[in-house]
């Protein structure tokens, strides 16, 4: 089997995947649907009781993250995820079902995203952390890159199936689908081969206290230097639906058809950088800072784009090395956690990453209104741009950690972690086997 592919020869870790790419693509189905029926069908075309919408969805994440991660460390992941999974189809169903009878109103869909939003802030820790127990710990980040891959086949896919059903039969009924796409993967669940899994320890009093995790990511600088690179890319760089929308329109002037084919083009991107991200089996600090360079030099580029089609190109290019950053930055942080506390670091991590991001929306708007829709995306490109350059100052200066450039007939950056001084012998290379 290919490399790029090496964890579907793991059993568990196959079936949950097969039962994933069905609810990814379920999943941006049912964002399509809910969206066209809070725009339609409850409002006309109201981007407030949108924003709300998706604000409600994303802020239980943000505010509940270290007290979920709490008990994502003490319960068993696998009976968490087909509980959280059960909730979230049947917030689905209950909106299909609303639609298709027609006693819709904005209020049931408000309750209906926060209820969406309190399961989903169990279930994507959960989930992210439970891949470490499917999978070896050397082909954790391929699993990791693989999970990322069926995401994004998921956003290609899910919108374009979501236009069909709604042209055919209404926006229910892909809210409907939506919701049995969730027993997809409790049906994985259930059939996974429970001696083949390898739990984490689950944490025991004062271990498994929400507090206790907050100082543990405190005390390790370089899990916590990896939170910060992610909060900064998530919030200002990946606002990507905001801005997209706001070029396509204001510098752009294209149709609704023209924004949507930079979706398209953006998501190619993060499904290569995905992919290409697969091939690695180990996570490191060089990795991601270079891919975060990449994304500062193509999210300027795309700024100063001049014309639609060099805009859309720097985009693509902005999707493989957020991809990239994303799934090393992903995998660099459950490795480097203990087991027991793996839940409560992954809540962070997806509360920096998820929940920053209706943070930065409103700035951004802000932005957009004084400065231009341009400066949307190079904000973004200053923020990432700002923060790998004082992150690498602080790795050089703490970390003893080297950053070269060579213009060779391969141009290349190295960071190359040199490790703590050695006594005065000559053992030039062993330093350099240690980067990271």
């Amino acid at each position: 089997m290919s490399s790029t592919f090496a964890s579907l020869s793991v059993p568990n870790y196959r079936t949950y995947a097969t039962g994933a790419i069905v609810s990814n693509v379920g999943t941006w189905m049912g964002r399509a649907a809910q969206d066209w029926v809070v725009l339609t069908v409850l409002t006309q075309n109201s981007g407030t009781a949108l924003g709300i919408v998706t604000g409600l969805q994303f802020i239980p994440m943000l505010v509940l993250a270290p007290w979920t991660g709490a008990v994502i460390d003490r319960v068993p992941k696998r009976a968490l995820l087909m509980v959280s999974q059960a909730m979230l189809g049947l917030a689905a169903i209950v909106g299909g079902v609303l639609v298709v009878t027609g006693t819709a109103e904005l209020w049931h869909f408000y309750l209906i995203a926060l209820a969406t939003g309190l399961a989903t802030a169990f279930d994507n820790p959960a989930r992210q952390s439970f891949v470490s127990e499917m999978v070896p710990r050397g082909r954790l980040a391929n699993a990791v890159a693989l999970n990322s891959a069926s995401f994004n086949f998921g956003r290609l896919a899910g919108p374009g199936v979501a236009g069909l059903v709604i042209a055919a039969f209404g926006s229910g009924p892909a809210l409907l689908v939506n919701g049995a796409s969730f027993g997809a993967v409790i049906i994985a669940l259930a059939l996974m081969n429970g001696s083949e899994l390898s739990p984490a320890p689950r944490a025991k009093g004062g271990r498994g206290s929400a507090i206790d995790g907050l100082r543990y990511v405190r005390s390790r600088p370089d899990i916590l230097t990896v939170l910060v690179l992610v909060f900064i890319l998530g919030t200002f760089g990946l606002n990507f639906q905001m801005t997209i929308a706001l070029m396509a329109t204001e510098v752009f002037d294209k149709s609704a058809e023209g924004y949507g084919l930079l979706g398209t083009i953006l998501a190619v991107g993060s499904l290569s950088g995905a992919l290409l991200a697969a091939r690695r089996n180990q996570p490191r600090m060089r990795v991601l800072l270079i891919s975060l360079v990449g994304f500062t030099v193509a999210a300027t580029a795309a700024a100063l784009a001049p014309t639609y089609w060099a805009f859309a190109i720097a985009l693509a290019v902005c999707g493989l090395a957020a991809l990239t950053a994303t799934t090393t930055a992903n995998a660099m942080v459950q490795m480097r956690s203990e087991p027991s506390m793996r839940g409560r670091v992954m809540a962070l991590y997806m509360a920096l990453f998820v929940g920053g991001k209706p943070l930065g929306a409103p700035l951004l708007g802000v932005i957009a209104d004084a400065l231009g829709a341009r400066w949307t995306v190079a904000v973004g490109a200053i923020a990432v741009g700002v923060t790998v350059a004082a992150v690498s100052r602080w790795l050089i200066r703490h970390e003893n950690v080297r950053v070269t450039y060579s213009r060779s007939s391969r141009p290349h950056l190295q960071v190359i972690h040199e490790g703590p001084p050695v006594p005065p012998r000559p053992v030039p290379d062993v330093a350099r086997a240690a980067a990271r």
